[in-house]
């Protein structure tokens, strides 16, 4: 969960940057000047959209080393990190993927990987997961966060989180627009009640293409546990990680990393939720059969 939470609130800081400054340089006052310009508003929706995004991802591993205080592990000290680290290039080798930095962070079980390129990813492992777990157990989650890895889900979320914010921008404002036109009857530039209706629009869609990204976050947590099964060649450890879970207090991550976590999604929330219900994530590998 830690990478989700800190990458969407990177993008979510980038993206109120971007559109705080291209407001104070006059762009939202171009696009109105003569009448909406829905070319050039289309042009500003995607650079404001996908560079908030991007740079998320590109930072991704720099604010999630910073987020959780994980300690990198340049030379394994005793063989509980030797382990890890060699499980984590023999998974990394199966999997087709460069091999990760591989970092411990105190905290409560969890586990996280992220990065931008599949080559040059980072997987980190809580202190109480490791206490908490078997090897095999561990093994399992450390397949499951490879699997993020070799699907680019990283990537998938950039683009699909660039998307949706860039129809957030555009509709926005289309709305701001119209509002500012229509009901405060606002006839040269922009009114307040334009810039009144573009924070509020964005907002609510925010929230709503949220759900999106949320869905999407669900998704590949099943196609995750499915490749942990792959890389271990049976489903039985990610079962027995995912029940262990199931008992455990799992440790909260920062907003940005939620989704790239291995814990549960609360429950109320429902649509929001970065995660299935452990139960359901158990009931699928239960009929998983790795090829």
């Amino acid at each position: 969960m830690k990478r989700i939470v800190l990458f969407l609130a990177t993008n979510l800081a980038v993206g109120l940057v971007l559109s705080i400054t291209l407001s104070i340089l006059g762009v939202n006052r171009y696009l109105a000047g003569s009448g909406l310009n829905v070319q050039a508003l289309a042009i500003f929706s995607v650079i404001v959209g996908f560079a908030g995004s991007f740079i998320s991802l590109l930072l991704s591993k720099t604010m999630a080393k910073w987020s959780t205080g994980a300690r990198v592990i340049q030379e394994p000290q005793g063989a509980d990190e030797r382990w890890l680290v060699e499980t984590v290039r023999r998974l990394a080798d199966k999997a087709g993927i460069g091999m990760p930095e591989v970092a411990v962070y105190e905290g409560a079980p969890n586990a996280f990987a992220t990065g931008a390129f599949k080559d040059s990813s980072l997987v980190a492992v809580s202190t109480g997961l490791l206490q908490s777990m078997t090897r095999d157990e561990v093994e399992a989650v450390l397949g499951h966060e490879i699997s993020h890895v070799g699907n680019g889900d990283m990537v998938t979320l950039a683009l699909i989180q660039g998307t949706v914010n860039t129809f957030v921008v555009f509709l926005a404002r289309v709305v701001g627009y119209f509002v500012d036109r229509a009901v405060f009857r606002t006839e040269r530039g922009l009114g307040m009640g334009y810039y009144v209706t573009v924070i509020a629009c964005e907002i609510l869609f925010g929230i709503a293409a949220s759900i999106i990204v949320a869905w999407f976050s669900r998704w590949r947590e099943f196609r995750a546990d499915a490749g942990s099964a792959t890389l271990l060649g049976t489903p039985r450890p990610m079962i027995g990680a995912l029940r262990r879970l199931g008992g455990l207090e799992q440790g909260a991550l920062p907003q940005a990393l939620q989704a790239f976590g291995i814990a549960e999604g609360h429950a109320f929330l429902g649509l929001f939720a970065s995660h299935p219900p452990i139960e359901e994530r158990i009931a699928a590998l239960e009929s998983h059969r790795p090829s």
